[in-house]
């Protein structure tokens, strides 16, 4: 194996290795050992409590790791074309499955998130999300007009819309809030006037209003957090004393009683989890693992040339901060319960491979070319 990753070599592999950002790989493998380690930690007694052998998330984790290894490794051997295709084939997809969603998805708690394929449940909005910054960039890269007549930040906009509206109508109000933000933030980014960047803040305000007055759980949501003792926010609070009892240094492995009494302890609230039985600055860790992805990234695409690198990475860059910000925001108290899950750590077969598809992005987009042009 060494010698095939030797700088003498000239194939794909040893090209690969010489041109990646070894430093993200190494934070991106981190954290996937990590959410198995969590998973061993919180999901068995969830798996108990739901009637499934003891090891049933773990497990499906397990297999869920090593293939969304796999698909992050093929994406990064894309090149920044190839980048470019796979987000467009990726939004004509999982648009239609999105669309599918609404009218044959399982209702859940009075949503239609999910695809049942029989042997897996999928959520199509997982990976609409990595397409959508992808074909934003290409987009708002172009100096030129699209059809000859249109703006092409106007043609991504209304790709965003429409994306929005389909995750309204779910409803899933925390993934149109992270892929609005993410989108907002690359709009900012692609050099437009601050004053046409700023008009989103309003619109984003006046959505959300729409959704507490149009939504059960928005509101119920947004009032626990704004009152918290009077409304009743169990599942926060939990998570408030589970990272209390942890301390600095943890509980110790196993020892938790949080994913004792809340059942989403594996997925939504695993921070919490890793907070209580591994403390504080254990969890510093997984702060520190995103911060060294998302840096990392951005800083060698600034080193390139191509306005479409750097607008894919920062785009991609973002969505992956602000998810698991939101994430850990919500464990620690800071906004209301969004459903958001934290990349790479929550079990969830389709977070985990649409994770590992933006991740397998930014390493492809990130590695060095020599001489490359990219193509406007």
């Amino acid at each position: 194996m060494v010698s095939v990753l030797s700088r003498a070599q000239d194939g794909m592999l040893a090209k690969w290795w010489w041109s990646v950002d070894r430093w993200g790989l190494a934070g991106i493998i981190f954290l996937m050992v990590l959410g198995l380690i969590m998973g061993l930690a919180a999901s068995p007694s969830i798996a108990q409590q739901k009637g499934l052998p003891e090891y049933f998330f773990f497990q499906r984790q397990l297999i869920f790791a090593f293939l969304g290894l796999f698909v992050m490794l093929v994406c990064s051997l894309l090149s920044p074309v190839g980048v470019r295709r796979l987000g467009y084939a990726l939004l004509g997809i999982f648009g239609l499955a999105l669309i599918l969603t609404l009218l044959t998805g399982s209702e859940i708690k009075g949503a239609r998130r999910w695809l049942n394929l029989g042997f897996l449940s999928l959520q199509p909005s997982e990976f609409i999300k990595p397409a959508l910054i992808i074909i934003s960039a290409d987009l708002m890269s172009r100096t030129q007009k699209v059809w000859g007549r249109v703006d092409p930040t106007l043609v991504s906009l209304m790709g965003l819309v429409a994306c929005a509206l389909l995750l309204m109508m779910q409803p899933d109000i925390g993934q149109m809030v992270l892929i609005s933000s993410a989108w907002v933030g690359l709009l900012f980014l692609s050099g437009v006037r601050l004053v046409w960047a700023g008009l989103m803040l309003p619109v984003g305000g006046l959505v959300i209003s729409f959704a507490y007055l149009m939504f059960d759980h928005v509101q119920k949501r947004i009032d626990a957090f704004l009152d918290p003792v009077h409304a009743g926010n169990f599942q926060v609070n939990r998570a408030l004393d589970a990272a209390a009892h942890g301390g600095w240094f943890g509980v110790g492995p196993g020892e938790g009683i949080l994913k004792l009494s809340l059942p989403d302890a594996h997925t939504d609230f695993i921070f919490a989890v890793a907070l209580e039985e591994f403390g504080f600055l254990a969890c510093m860790l997984i702060v520190g693992s995103f911060a060294l992805i998302v840096l990392r990234s951005v800083y060698r695409a600034s080193s390139t040339q191509g306005v479409f690198t750097q607008l894919a990475v920062g785009g991609l860059s973002l969505l992956i901060g602000l998810q698991a910000f939101l994430n850990m925001a919500v464990n620690l108290g800071m906004l209301p319960a969004t459903g958001m899950t934290l990349p790479f750590i929550s079990y969830g077969g389709t977070s985990l491979l649409a994770s590992a598809i933006s991740v397998g992005l930014l390493l492809a987009l990130t590695r060095r070319r020599p001489g490359f042009v990219e193509p406007i």
